[in-house]
């Protein structure tokens, strides 16, 4: 066990508790920071984030505060979209001479859209009225959402990155959910999204398990803390400070 490893999972628990701001983003930037190979980091996390999405969307499905219907025109394009993502991730890394370089920067671009997503979806939550979408029957969105799922889950196979944050917006935008709605439908597309993507990232090896263990042994009792915190602090501030690391994460990769 390492105490580093297991603080640092506290921590991104701790503030995806808190915050609501997807453990991705937090914790891939940091594995990479401290070293980890870009293609472990973006493995790791994803099974990371499997096992975690797995138990909020067991909760939601309780609370029966998930759209199955999105979910499914969601998966429809997202889940091929991953596997090609996958798929232009093994060929950066053993394709081309300079992938794991390109991936990182790749993923520097990607954590500075999901900075930016994260300040507009704090505008959006209050300030974005009824539009045309919204008002249309799901039916009448199917090949938007499948479309919308295909380019996001190729994002997320390739970086690990947007499982939450990019498709709540895209939610936010088409739809009328409550606030429990949209994290509960989030929660549960991302965990098919990310354990797709783990098992295909598995399969080429890109999976440190040992490395998993760590984070999840600090991270639960975080997410714990965090989220009973959650009501006491104002979230809003925090997520701006978030944003703005996740932006400075961004460019340095770069």
């Amino acid at each position: 066990m390492s105490w580093q490893i297991v603080t640092m999972g506290l921590l991104v628990g701790f503030l995806v508790g808190l915050t609501g701001v997807g453990g991705a983003s937090l914790l891939t930037p940091i594995l990479l920071l401290i070293g980890i190979n870009p293609s472990i980091a973006v493995g790791t996390d994803l099974l990371y984030n499997s096992i975690t999405k797995f138990f909020g969307t067991i909760q939601h499905w309780r609370q029966k505060t998930i759209d199955f219907k999105i979910v499914k025109y969601l998966a429809f394009g997202s889940l091929p979209g991953a596997v090609f993502g996958v798929g232009a991730s093994y060929l950066l890394s053993h394709v081309f001479d300079d992938g794991e370089t390109v991936l990182k920067h790749v993923l520097g671009f990607i954590l500075i859209i999901v900075s930016v997503i994260t300040l507009l979806r704090q505008l959006l939550d209050k300030k974005l009225g009824d539009n045309r979408w919204q008002l249309k029957p799901i039916e009448d969105k199917r090949m938007l959402l499948i479309l919308i799922g295909a380019v996001l889950g190729f994002i997320v196979g390739l970086t690990s990155v947007g499982s939450g944050s990019l498709f709540a917006v895209a939610m936010i935008y088409l739809f009328r959910l409550s606030g429990s709605q949209l994290v509960g439908t989030d929660i549960a597309h991302a965990f098919l999204l990310v354990t797709l993507s783990a098992i295909l990232h598995s399969g080429l090896g890109n999976i440190d398990y040992g490395l998993t263990a760590n984070l999840l042994i600090g991270s639960v009792p975080g997410v714990i803390i965090g989220s009973s915190l959650s009501a006491k602090v104002p979230s809003k501030p925090l997520r701006t400070v978030l944003a703005a690391l996740l932006l400075i994460s961004g460019v340095k990769l770069i």
